[in-house]
């Protein structure tokens, strides 16, 4: 999937990817904003910008992240 800034996200999950730390397992039901999608780079294995509410903006696996209906 590809994201696009403004989209409205959730952490639904842990992410298997190595970048994934145990602190971030606080953030599994967060919702978010896509504020940085790194599509120059275009590669599904790169990590997301999300500000996410009351934690702060963190670059995040695209495996855990699902995008929310408005």
């Amino acid at each position: 999937m590809t994201f696009r800034r403004g989209q409205k996200v959730e952490i639904f999950q842990k992410s298997l990817d190595e970048s994934w730390a145990d602190y971030m397992d606080d953030f599994i039901g967060t919702h978010g904003i896509v504020t940085d999608p790194d599509t120059a780079i275009n590669d599904p294995d790169a990590l997301v910008e999300v500000s996410l509410e009351d934690k702060g903006t963190h670059r995040l696996p695209q495996d855990c992240l699902r995008v929310l209906k408005d």
